[in-house]
């Protein structure tokens, strides 16, 4: 779930039809972006790229040529550019913000909505431009639009030297050399097995505070809209071993937050490697002695009790009350779940192969509010979907009256190539009710998100400092537990510390306050 992004994603900002602050968003990395290339900044569609940052060098092997880093989309992909870095580095490639030093581009891509494939193509014909002053300059692509788009970029429009699925990630170094050797190179074989769980990852233009790490690759769940399945495969999990060796590195680093991820981190289940499909066929010991996501989450905030941990994404078949129970155990887990729902009516998520009713979702919705009253939720909704009736989009109204969400991901509808729903489905909304239902929903969700800002004002709440608040230089800028952004004087605070906050007043995704103490 984490990367379905069907359609044109809305930004909420107060008085706007945006969604406020990426900083919640799910799908997009949460840092800066820092460009020195020369190259024209890129449009804000809430895909932006992220550049990667200078590295130490702690391979053994000198760093004699330089690598350019662009990541697109998702919070799984930024994860993975992390990984390209230290197999490249390890090949003997240093990472830099600046263009003209790279001898090497690489774009980690977004293939989930017709928009975001624009972007990145239009910043391909820019590294195009650039490589007619330096002809030695190499050009990649490498994620979700590599594997659907390999024969173009290759062979019909000539963009790029080299093309490389999510799981060929390793096979760069002799991609590499292949094109330096003058021949195009492509690798877009997807895999049952790899993880990259041995894989020390690079943090890329890190705070030192957050980090991201991956538990799952791939995903079973075919939803009819989304192309995930096609571009990274089948559903595996990682060693749990390794992600608590991660996770113990980064403490040691003196990280003070993690978010697991993965495409449906619920469905996390490792009985010794392999996809999730074939559990079937393990033998009775493995089956007996297997981890699931709530074991691991108990396992993992057992391990590091001073660590923030937070996870993403969650499918509603697959989250059962054990994760609940887990969270309410640990208070270094933090209270806050993104819960897709996509529609409220029973008859668009069958169609959309949903694996849950509404009924199902609102009982799940039920019990978080039983077990953790303190929960913040969020949501991901598309407008639009093929037959939708003017019924099916007051249900989905109806819901999210029922529920109201901290904050939310609304999308309106447009098919993606290669998809179920694509194959099968007419897109037959006339783009003008596409887009008067999508406002329909931004409007409640802004509402429903100022109620619920508005419930912490007067407490006092515990912020962890992430950055310094992009609208003014003397503020910090951190999440509390639920996910909300908070921002406050800086007094003698530093970015790390854990502040608690006395909330003074707030906007529809924004906590307004003053320090009190440290955390």
């Amino acid at each position: 779930m984490l990367s379905k992004l069907p359609a044109h994603l809305v930004k909420m900002k107060e008085n706007s039809t945006e969604i406020e602050n990426k900083q919640k968003n799910p799908y997009s990395y949460n840092g800066d972006v820092l460009i020195s290339s020369g190259l024209p900044p890129q449009k804000n569609d809430g895909l932006e790229p992220q550049l990667t940052d200078n590295e130490v060098n702690t391979s053994k092997k000198p760093r004699n040529k330089k690598v350019y880093i662009e990541s697109y989309g998702c919070q799984m992909n930024f994860s993975d550019s992390e990984i390209v870095a230290s197999i490249l580095g390890e090949a003997g490639y240093a990472t830099t913000r600046d263009l003209k030093e790279a001898d090497l581009v690489l774009v980690n891509t977004c293939s989930i909505r017709e928009k975001a494939e624009q972007t990145v193509r239009n910043r391909l014909e820019q590294f195009n431009g650039v490589k007619k002053s330096n002809p030695n300059l190499k050009v990649g692509v490498l994620g979700c639009m590599a594997e659907r788009l390999k024969s173009k970029f290759l062979e019909e429009e000539k963009i790029v030297d080299l093309v490389a699925g999510p799981d060929a990630y390793k096979d760069l170094p002799n991609l590499v050399k292949e094109i330096e050797e003058g021949r195009d190179a492509v690798n877009v074989i997807l895999s049952k097995e790899e993880t990259y769980g041995d894989i020390r990852p690079v943090r890329l233009q890190s705070n030192g505070v957050t980090a991201f790490v991956s538990i799952t690759r791939g995903c079973d769940n075919m939803c009819t809209f989304c192309v995930v399945p096609f571009t990274r495969g089948r559903e595996r999990s990682r060693d749990p071993k390794s992600i608590l060796k991660e996770m113990k590195d980064l403490a040691d680093k003196g990280y003070k937050e993690v978010t697991l991820l993965g495409q449906n981190v619920d469905s996390y289940l490792w009985y010794g490697g392999g996809p999730k499909k074939d559990f079937r066929k393990a033998s009775d010991l493995q089956k007996k002695t297997a981890i699931t996501f709530d074991k691991l989450l108990d396992m993992a905030a057992s391990e590091q009790p001073n660590m923030r941990i937070r996870f993403s994404t969650s499918n509603p078949q697959d989250m059962t009350v054990d994760v609940l129970y887990v969270m309410r155990k640990h208070k270094n887990i933090c209270n806050y779940i993104h819960l897709p729902v996509q529609s409220g009516s029973d008859r668009v998520l069958k169609a959309m192969n949903r694996q849950h009713t509404r009924a199902e979702y609102i009982e799940l919705i039920d019990h978080i509010r039983t077990i953790l009253p303190d929960c913040g939720i969020s949501q991901d909704m598309i407008s639009g979907f093929p037959n939708e009736t003017e019924e099916d989009h007051q249900e989905t109204l109806s819901l999210m009256e029922y529920v109201k969400y901290d904050f939310g991901f609304m999308f309106m509808y447009s098919e993606r190539p290669g998809t179920p729903a694509a194959k099968k489905l007419k897109d037959n909304i006339p783009e003008n009710v596409k887009k008067r239902r999508l406002q329909e929903v931004v409007t409640r969700q802004q509402r429903h998100g100022l109620y619920r800002t508005q419930q912490f004002v007067g407490q006092t709440v515990e912020v962890l400092i992430e950055k310094e608040s992009k609208k003014s230089k003397k503020h910090w800028s951190g999440r509390n537990q639920q996910n909300t952004v908070v921002v406050f004087p800086k007094e003698n605070f530093k970015i790390g510390d854990f502040v608690n906050v006395q909330i003074e007043d707030c906007t529809s995704a924004t906590l307004i306050g003053k320090a009190v103490s440290h955390g």
